[in-house]
C-alpha cells in the first residue's frame, strides 16, 4: 500500500529549539506534526544556545522530544555573539534541507536569528507564541518578540489580546491565527507524570520533612539580569525572600547565573538552609511536581507564570511588567516587582486564604498544537504546490 503523500516532498517543516524555554513549546508541536493526516515531516534543530547541555538532556527526556537531528552547538556568549553565531551556524543547514518553513517559537535569541537567516532565503517562518509584550525594550527578549513578528510569515498566538498588539504594529491580520497556549499541552500531557516534592528533594540530599509546614510551601525561581546581576537589588530580594521562609519554606530552585552572582557578591548567608531548600536546576517534571503541590510560586520566569495559570497556583512575579498579562487579568498572577512590602503583602494574602485562584484562559486546553499542525498543513499546500510545478 502506497504511503499518503506528504505535503510538501521536497522540503521536511524545519523546527528550531535554542534554550529551556523552547523545549517545551516544541515538543506537543513534533508530536502534532508527527500524528497528523497525512504526517507532516519534520526536522529538530537545536542551536545548542542553552550552555547547560546536561539540563537540556533531562528535559529531553522528560518531555518525550526526539534527539535532535541536528545540534549547531553555539554555545553562551553576549546577545550579539549568540545571534550571529546561530545565524552563520543555521545558514548552511537551510541550504542543505530547503525546508517547507522553519517554526520558531518564543523569544530567544535564537528565535530571532534563525527567523533572520530563513525570510533573507526566501524560507517561510512560522512564529508559536506571536504578539506578547511586556512594552519594555530594555529587555532582550521584547526586542526578539518584536522584530521576529515584523518578518515572520504566519503568526500562531496564545491570547486573543496578542492580535491587537499585532495590529497595532501593522501586522495583517491575515497572518494572524489564535490556537491556544503550547506550553500548556506540555503541562496537561506530563502532569500525570510529575515527581513529588519528596522524591526532588531526596534525589538532592535534602529532608522532605523541612516541608512538612501547616501552610506548604513556596517554591522560588530567579533569573533575570535585572534582579540578579546587581548587588544591591539581588540583596533586597535575598532579604525579603527570607522573611518569607520565616513564614513558609521554600524551594528555590538556582539557576547557575543566580547562584554565581549571590557567591561572587558574597550574599549567601541571606539564604538559611533550615527554611529554604536550595537545589540546582531541575528536570521539567521536577518543577511540575513542586509547583503543582505549592502553596506560593515566586518567580521572574515568563513560562511560570503560565504555568501557574493553568495549575490554579498563586504567582507573584517578581517584575514590573509583564508579555502575559492574561495570567494577571485571568489568572493566578500578581505583579510584585522587586518590591519589599508588595512581596510581603502578596504572601500574606495567599497565606490567608485570599490569593488568586483565576481561571485557565481561553484555549488553554492542551489541544493547542494540533491546531498548529492543521493549519499548517492547509497553508503549506498552496506553496507546496508552487514549488513542486516550478
Amino acid at each position: 500500500m502506497t504511503a499518503p503523500p506528504t505535503v510538501r516532498p521536497t522540503g521536511a517543516i524545519l523546527c528550531v529549539v535554542g534554550a529551556r524555554p523552547n523545549f517545551m513549546k516544541m515538543a506537543p508541536i513534533l508530536r502534532a506534526l508527527a500524528e497528523h493526516t497525512p504526517p507532516l515531516p519534520a526536522l529538530l534543530v537545536h542551536t545548542g544556545q542553552h550552555y547547560d547541555q546536561g539540563m537540556s538532556e533531562q528535559i529531553f527526556t522528560d518531555l518525550g522530544l526526539p534527539r535532535p537531528d541536528l545540534n549547531l552547538a553555539v554555545g553562551s556568549g553576549s546577545h550579539a555573539q549568540q545571534t550571529a553565531e546561530v545565524m552563520r551556524r543555521f545558514e548552511p543547514v537551510l541550504d542543505e534541507h530547503q525546508p517547507a518553513c522553519v517554526v520558531v517559537v518564543g523569544d530567544v535569541n535564537s528565535t530571532l536569528a534563525c527567523t533572520l537567516v530563513a525570510v533573507k532565503k526566501g524560507v517561510p517562518v512560522v512564529h508559536v507564541e506571536a504578539g506578547l509584550r511586556s512594552f519594555d525594550r530594555r529587555m532582550p527578549e521584547e526586542i526578539n518578540r518584536l522584530l521576529t513578528d515584523q518578518i515572520a510569515d504566519r503568526l500562531y498566538t496564545t491570547e486573543r489580546n496578542a492580535a491587537a498588539n499585532l495590529e497595532r504594529e501593522g501586522i495583517a491580520a491575515q497572518r494572524v491565527v489564535f490556537v491556544g497556549n503550547v506550553m500548556i499541552d506540555s503541562l496537561l500531557a506530563s502532569r500525570d507524570r510529575a515527581r513529588s516534592a519528596d522524591h526532588t528533594l531526596r534525589a538532592n540530599g535534602l529532608d522532605p520533612a523541612m516541608l512538612r509546614h501547616a501552610q506548604g510551601y513556596g517554591v522560588v525561581t530567579l533569573h533575570r539580569p535585572s534582579n540578579v546581576d546587581d548587588a544591591t537589588t539581588l540583596r533586597a530580594i535575598l532579604s525579603v525572600l527570607a522573611e518569607v521562609a520565616t513564614r513558609l519554606p521554600l524551594v528555590f530552585a538556582l539557576h547557575p547565573r543566580t547562584r554565581s552572582n549571590i557567591e561572587r557578591f558574597g550574599l549567601g548567608e541571606l539564604i538559611d538552609p533550615s527554611r529554604t531548600a536550595v537545589l540546582p536546576p531541575q528536570g521539567y517534571l521536577e518543577m511540575l511536581g513542586l509547583m503543582a503541590n505549592a502553596t506560593l510560586v515566586l518567580t521572574d520566569s515568563g513560562g511560570l507564570q503560565e504555568e501557574t495559570t493553568a495549575l490554579g497556583v498563586p504567582c507573584l512575579t517578581m517584575r514590573d511588567n509583564t508579555e502575559r498579562p492574561i495570567t494577571v487579568e485571568q489568572g493566578t498572577n500578581t505583579l510584585v516587582g522587586a518590591d519589599r512590602t508588595a512581596i510581603l503583602d502578596g504572601v500574606a494574602e495567599i497565606l490567608a486564604g485570599r490569593g488568586k485562584r483565576g481561571r485557565v484562559p481561553e484555549l488553554w486546553d492542551g489541544h493547542a498544537a494540533q491546531r498548529i499542525a492543521a493549519d499548517l498543513a492547509q497553508w503549506l499546500q498552496p506553496r507546496g504546490r508552487a514549488a513542486d510545478a516550478g
